[in-house]
């Protein structure tokens, strides 16, 4: 099974305080990390584009899911777009999810 961590588990429950959503929403991203597989994601863990997805949704399911389908076309441009595709994106992605 795909390890969510435990510190994108407690962003999750609170982005998406719904016991249910959030566990829907670990399972999409369970999902697509399957998906994409190990060439899919050359030079890019899992906790890192799981997490580019939640801090890009900010809370919103819908949003979550347009974002889970387009990342399974580029997820580049999404670590792009919530500042984790630079070499500091530890950092950043400490302040994220503390």
């Amino acid at each position: 099974m795909i390890e969510i961590t435990q510190r994108l588990q407690r962003r999750i429950r609170r982005d998406f305080p719904e016991a249910e959503v959030a566990k829907d929403v670990e399972s999409s991203l369970r999902l697509m990390v399957w998906k994409l597989g190990p060439d899919g994601m050359t030079g890019v863990g899992h906790e890192r584009l799981m997490a580019a997805v939640v801090i890009h949704a900010r809370g919103d399911v819908r949003r979550l899911r347009d974002t889970v389908s387009l990342e399974q076309l580029d997820w580049r441009d999404l670590l792009v777009a919530t500042y984790l595709a630079d070499s500091d994106f530890p950092q950043y992605l400490d302040q994220e999810l503390p």
